[in-house]
């Protein structure tokens, strides 16, 4: 038996693989999967035409249940080690499994923006220009959060749009040196802002003085949260930030115990997610000496 905590794509994905390699899966997920946000994806591979995240979070279920994995919707409060495996508690009991999977991922760090689930939707908050950075051809831009995030996440739009500014809230000043850079670069630096307001197409940035700026698309660069709370508990080894540390075969400290996903610290990615979820399901299956359970 091998446990999934975290059904986002990575969990998904591994489930996919195990099951196909004919082991007893279960995967358990609280429902909180941060590509539940997206609400059309187009650099995802094989959807030309875009696919939605709930769409294809439906879709890699189906996958796996058709493979023969068990999707539990439930919270893994422990998880602790057992003769052979490991113990799993969640709220409607204990799993007993061979190895575990923890593919709990990130939670971004958004400023207080209202109709934030609705901004969101529409594209006019957006949480990852790796992903989207496509959609915002020649559109007016407010990149907000800190200093150094929010500078580097400016310069890689610059790619896309020429109308990009820097907001400053938690910041009493952008330093000299990215005043410079901005400069340099042509993107506007504002540190006088007060508030967003939804308009009919975007947001209005509302400044300490009253002027107000029309924004058509947001990107908080604002960091985000690692949700590493049962790697911690276990004793498994996580960076600074809160990143999973994890081998080429995306094995964690703890032997049996990997980590997949966001969770890992890489480029947030599903396409990533994918790869590591290979990998790691390959590696679990062989370490079993093809075995089968």
């Amino acid at each position: 038996m091998f446990s999934f905590v975290g059904g986002g794509p990575a969990g998904l994905a591994a489930a996919i693989y195990l099951g196909r390699f004919r082991h007893r899966v279960i995967v358990v997920d609280a429902g909180e999967s941060r590509a539940m946000l997206i609400a059309q994806s187009r650099n995802c591979p094989g959807f030309p035409e875009g696919v939605s995240g709930p769409d294809l979070l439906q879709r890699l279920r189906a996958q796996a249940a058709e493979y023969g994995a068990t999707l539990v919707q439930d919270q893994a409060s422990s998880i602790e080690p057992t003769l052979g495996g490991f113990g799993v508690e969640t709220n409607a009991g204990r799993i007993v499994a061979r190895k575990i999977f923890l593919a709990t991922g990130i939670v971004d760090v958004v400023p207080a923006i209202p109709r934030l689930g609705e901004a969101i939707a529409r594209g006019s908050v957006r949480l990852c220009p790796v992903c989207d950075g496509y959609e915002v051809i020649d559109r007016r831009v407010a990149v907000i959060g800190h200093e150094a995030k929010a500078l580097r996440e400016a310069l890689f739009l610059k790619q896309y749009t020429q109308h990009i500014t820097l907001l400053a809230r938690y910041l009493p000043d952008f330093s000299a040196s990215t005043r410079r850079v901005a400069m340099e670069e042509n993107i506007a630096i504002c540190d006088t802002f007060k508030k967003f307001v939804p308009s009919e197409n975007g947001y209005e940035a509302v400044l300490k003085d009253g002027e107000v700026r029309h924004f058509d698309v947001i990107y908080p660069a604002m960091g985000c949260r690692v949700r590493s709370e049962l790697a911690l508990a276990m004793g498994i080894e996580c960076c600074d930030e809160g990143y999973v540390v994890v081998d080429k075969h995306q094995r964690t400290s703890v032997d049996g115990v990997y980590a997949i996903g966001d969770l890992v610290k890489a480029l947030n990615q599903i396409a990533v997610a994918f790869g590591q979820a290979a990998i790691a399901a390959t590696d679990a299956h062989n370490d079993l000496a093809l075995g089968y359970e």
